[in-house]
């Protein structure tokens, strides 16, 4: 079953405004250290993939219900790759807490999210979806 929904919008000239104004303690107050490192390999197209995990936080924040209040921070919602290069979260903190807190009892969050871009807008949809718990067996 959907347990969450949210998208966001992002406008990555405002990304890259804040990039040049706040520089590193911008990236260091939003961004985790992966996020950064990929923003980093990425040097003609940073703001831009920092845009898209902007995005994906937000989206994320929505589809818990919470926004960025009730102990929800952005550095608790990571954006990471699996080795196919598809996009998921990586939790810490609020993000997680607020998660384990809106999932039903016997039932797992599983995650999906897409990512996108094209000069100068950037967008993430989020989708949580709760999946019965495997059985134990002994």
């Amino acid at each position: 079953m959907i347990i969450g929904l949210g998208s966001d919008l992002c406008n990555i000239e405002r990304i890259q405004n804040s990039l040049d104004r706040f520089g590193e303690r911008f990236e260091q107050r939003v961004f985790t250290e992966t996020e950064r490192a990929k923003g980093n390999r990425r040097p003609f197209t940073k703001a831009g993939t920092l845009a898209k995990r902007f995005a994906a936080k937000e989206a994320f924040s929505k589809a818990v219900g919470t926004g960025f209040k009730a102990g929800v921070f952005m550095k608790d919602i990571g954006v990471v790759n699996a080795p196919s290069g598809k996009p998921t979260l990586a939790l810490t903190g609020g993000a997680k807490a607020r998660l384990d807190a809106m999932t039903p009892a016997g039932h797992v969050a599983h995650i999906h999210i897409t990512l996108t871009d094209d000069h100068p807008w950037a967008q993430a949809f989020v989708v949580i979806e709760a999946l019965p718990a495997p059985a134990t067996g002994s």
